[in-house]
């Protein structure tokens, strides 16, 4: 069926296809101007005249990307960073949240453990005794110390717990008079149907991982064992003389640097770049129906 729209309606659809292109290239122009720069020569991009098309095209940033083993060592150890927490993070909130998404009368004390985990969000240890925590127990300098410390997010666990909780208790009660179990449950029937949610969760986590640079600097002694966004920063901040080889900083003088940080930069970003659209549509629906608290 269709109707004519108003004056009211055309001019509110105008501007707000406007408003919405705008925001649009808000966020499509920075990563355009990067990709500009690194395909410019480094006199332009020094100088300024790179905007959203490269000056004096060259691809020698991305030569000597493939060429520097640093980048790609940040980059695999980054690589295993996601894999790894992924399935820790997600896996943890999991069975955490579906215990702590029953009714008290299934799981005894469930409001203590909810507040107890609801204490975290707002209160840390410190920076200073989580370090000694992690030092203390042999994990500095090795991949798990960019994982475990953060293992548990109490924030996707709310949001996961109150996704369960808006789940029709019928399904629950047909699956056990069925003689299903709690992995059953949580396997067969609440996983399949929060998928909107875990999408969401694993979303975040993967970009919380991907884009984590401070603990990398933090618990990481050598810089050959840095993420990859630790690496970056690295770059970007200053010019590391411990993190680079005397013959990359040779070819980097020779080259310019930011033609080269713009390239690693914009590399680093294309996987997440690459990934967000297959999730982005589980994404607002993750969002509205977890946040809903029963």
């Amino acid at each position: 069926m269709f109707y004519k729209k108003t004056r009211g309606q055309k001019i509110f659809d105008v501007t707000n296809m406007c408003f919405l292109i705008f925001v649009t290239l808000l966020g499509v122009l920075p990563f355009v101007h990067l990709l500009a720069v690194s395909l410019s020569s480094n006199s332009a991009a020094v100088a300024g005249e790179v905007f959203f098309l490269p000056v004096d095209f060259t691809t020698a940033s991305y030569q000597f990307l493939a060429e520097n083993s640093d980048f790609f060592i940040s980059l695999w150890i980054t690589v295993k960073r996601v894999v790894l927490g992924t399935i820790i993070n997600l896996f943890l909130v999991i069975i955490t949240a579906y215990p702590l998404s029953r009714k008290n009368k299934e799981f005894r004390f469930r409001t203590i453990y909810v507040w107890f985990f609801a204490i975290t969000m707002f209160f840390g240890g410190g920076l200073i005794p989580t370090y000694m925590v992690v030092k203390e127990t042999g994990l500095l300098d090795t991949i798990w110390a960019l994982i475990l410390p953060g293992a548990l997010n109490v924030f996707y666990m709310v949001m996961l717990l109150n996704f369960f909780r808006n789940i029709p208790k019928d399904l629950d009660e047909a699956a056990i008079i069925d003689g299903a179990g709690h992995w059953t449950l949580l396997f067969k029937i609440y996983l399949p149907i929060s998928l909107p949610a875990i999408a969401t969760i694993l979303l975040f986590i993967v970009v919380g991982h991907w884009n984590s640079w401070f603990d990398g600097i933090l618990y990481m002694n050598s810089p050959e064992n840095y993420p990859l966004q630790s690496y970056l920063s690295t770059l970007i901040t200053s010019i590391n003389v411990q993190a680079i080889s005397v013959e990359d900083l040779s070819k980097l003088q020779e080259m310019g640097s930011k033609t080269l940080r713009t390239a690693q930069i914009f590399m680093g970003i294309l996987p997440v770049l690459l990934v967000y659209p297959f999730l982005q549509k589980y994404f607002i629906k993750g969002i509205t129906i977890g946040s809903v608290k029963e």
